[in-house]
């Protein structure tokens, strides 16, 4: 079974892209073991710190570096990534480099019509970068841009429900299962 290393742009508990991540875990647990990576405590990226960081840095680098690949599930903030997931990118791409080569899967969630396009093109952009090179599972139909998620989450359970959405997503875990081995 794989080991999944989490990644979540929005610090909201209760954001959409927290509710597809839980989503996720639940759906999938006989395909994966995802654990979430903390990006919440990390300190803004310091290269005068960079080779002693901090212990929160310290840790959140190692799950990332143990992890057999990455999860980034983010929101889209002003038509890209917000700050806090670029942050915690950034202290990835120095010193050991843990994404070198590591298979990464993007997804998103917005409440608009557009998913969150604009954003992940900008992470792909980001995870191509010489100090990151992750290998993301090629785009053509594993794009996981969810919309109106208003419409597709039930707000008792907190969780990804329509049935279109959830069998699509399916198809692409199984690619990045088979892409990650």
């Amino acid at each position: 079974m794989l080991k999944i290393a989490v990644l979540i742009g929005s610090l909201r508990q209760g954001s959409y892209n927290m509710q597809l991540a839980n989503t996720m875990k639940e759906r999938y647990i006989n395909k994966w073991d995802l654990e979430f990576a903390d990006i919440r405590s990390l300190p803004f990226f310091d290269q005068d710190i960079e080779l002693n960081p901090p212990h929160t840095v310290r840790a959140f680098m190692d799950k990332v570096a143990s992890a057999d690949g990455v999860l980034i599930i983010t929101p889209e903030y002003n038509w890209s990534v917000p700050g806090v997931l670029k942050n915690a990118i950034d202290w990835l791409s120095r010193v050991d480099k843990v994404l070198i080569g590591k298979p990464v899967l993007t997804a998103g969630v917005s409440p608009g019509m557009m998913g969150t396009i604009r954003a992940q093109m900008h992470l792909r952009e980001i995870l191509a970068s010489p100090g990151i090179q992750a290998k993301l599972l090629p785009p053509a139909g594993n794009e996981i841009y969810i919309s109106s998620a208003a419409l597709k989450f039930d707000e008792t359970t907190n969780r990804l429900v329509d049935e279109s959405t959830l069998r699509f997503i399916d198809r692409v875990v199984d690619r990045f299962v088979e892409f990650a081995h």
